[in-house]
């Protein structure tokens, strides 16, 4: 089991870019093999959950060849070779690894099916809830069985079969949810539609877009007509702005710092951490250089006293991911943050409430534990303290930059969590950490295959 090992900095003075974005590479694979043609993906991520669903797709039939990679890691530009929505069945049951949105996103893809399939996972994600998929589709004539130890968890098998287009409401926000439900759609004669109670990630829809599917929104409903065939396309990935948020909060909790992350995804649906970091008193210009679909550009921030806030219901749903170094950056701020109305961190990698709270609590932290959610009580010094990751990768990170600001040094248990998402973090931390203020030192290492 792998650690890092963090002290504190006293400067931050860097550029640099981040890999790309987690939640658009799962989709890029999906979309790549079930169009109609060859795709070109540059800018690919090639961390373990996105390789699992791109291993995924080819068990599918949809083949790739790799034209760069991150060394030691996985392709980050990639030709994928669409099926033109026939999709082959699998010869084995397909390995999510802890992708939660690989897995919900593929059993919408294979409800639609016309063969019997089963997607499984480590013990993390075999934990976690996914009924809330199995409801909608098969409401719309797919036949599931939950093999889980658990009720209603994975394993999934699932039994391909005709599918009726539904309008679908929603209970919770779930960009994972109306995902899968519109990849069922696809597969359907008739409109099919999703409700959400809350705006959410729109990923899905502006990629549908690019590959010339239509999908209409208005207001919070979503349509999409099936039987429509994705057109192939070449796609460049932004770079993962949920990354980028542990660096932000990093440059945005120390005075006197200033940082220049390039080429990021600047999506209106996952820029909240930066009106939270505003609020909280963080100086910010955000740049954006390229519009094709998904905005991308650059966010400059400086250090400054940060003071707490209060996070939006509205915004939650929004900032899911990174609520774990929101926390950390309430802890660095004087006065209280208040985080309510999240009691969906219960059910990912970890419980993150209890998680995040625990860790704080090792670094001298005031902090209150709410069913679904925590009031942290900042500005107190941090202590160095032996953290647990309990195998979730934004938890190991946020507490890597939490040690950036402890005294002592602070010491990450259980790191390899870290690739799922984010692979190059540790050559990032380093280079920080040493505070060094050449580009190239943060460069990760790039091969040709």
């Amino acid at each position: 089991m792998s650690t890092l090992r963090v002290k504190a900095i006293s400067s931050l003075h860097a550029e640099f870019s981040v890999p790309g974005d987690k939640s658009i590479s799962h989709r890029a694979a999906i979309l790549g093999g079930l169009s109609n043609g060859t795709c070109e993906i540059s800018n690919f991520l090639p961390s373990e959950d996105c390789l699992n669903t791109l291993k995924a797709m080819r068990a599918l039939g949809a083949r790739f060849d790799v034209i760069e990679k991150l060394e030691g890691y996985g392709p980050t530009k990639l030709r994928i070779h669409g099926r033109s929505m026939k999709l082959a069945a699998p010869e084995a049951p397909i390995d999510c690894g802890n992708a939660g949105t690989g897995m919900r996103l593929l059993a919408g893809l294979l409800a639609g099916q016309d063969f019997t399939s089963e997607l499984f996972g480590d013990a993390s994600l075999s934990s976690r809830p996914m009924g809330r998929i199995t409801v909608p589709l098969a409401e719309m004539g797919a036949n599931f069985e939950t093999l889980g130890e658990k009720p209603g968890c994975a394993p999934l098998k699932i039994h391909g079969s005709k599918l009726k287009p539904i309008s679908y409401e929603m209970p919770v926000a779930s960009a994972q949810v109306k995902s899968a439900v519109l990849l069922a759609g696809l597969f359907t004669e008739g409109t099919t539609s999703v409700i959400q109670p809350a705006v959410t990630r729109d990923h899905t829809e502006r990629m549908f877009a690019a590959f010339r599917v239509s999908c209409r929104t208005q207001d919070n409903k979503i349509s999409l007509p099936g039987g429509q065939m994705p057109e192939s396309c070449d796609f460049s990935v932004p770079g993962d702005i949920s990354s980028a948020a542990f660096w932000l909060v990093a440059a945005a909790a120390l005075e006197g710092s200033r940082l220049l992350i390039k080429d990021v995804g600047l999506n209106p649906t996952r820029t909240a951490i930066l009106k939270v970091l505003g609020r909280m008193g963080a100086h910010m210009t955000e740049t954006v250089h390229s519009k094709n679909g998904e905005p991308i550009g650059n966010i400059e921030i400086h250090g400054a006293p940060l003071t707490g806030t209060t996070l939006l219901p509205e915004e939650i749903p929004n900032l899911i991911d990174e609520i774990p170094v929101i926390a950390v950056a309430a802890a660095l701020a004087k006065g209280q943050t208040h985080i309510r109305n999240a009691r969906e961190l219960r059910v990912k990698e970890t419980d993150r409430i209890t998680t995040t709270v625990e860790n704080l609590r090792k670094m001298g932290v005031d902090v209150e534990e709410f069913e679904d959610g925590m009031t942290i009580h900042g500005g107190s010094r941090l202590k160095a303290a032996s953290i647990e990751s309990h195998g979730d990768h934004r938890i190991a990170m946020a507490f890597s930059i939490a040690g950036l600001f402890a005294k002592g040094e602070t010491v990450i248990h259980g790191t390899d969590c870290i690739n799922t998402s984010y692979p190059g973090f540790a050559h990032h931390l380093e280079a920080i950490r040493s505070e060094r203020r050449n580009p190239a030192d943060f460069i990760l290492p790039t091969t040709a295959p």
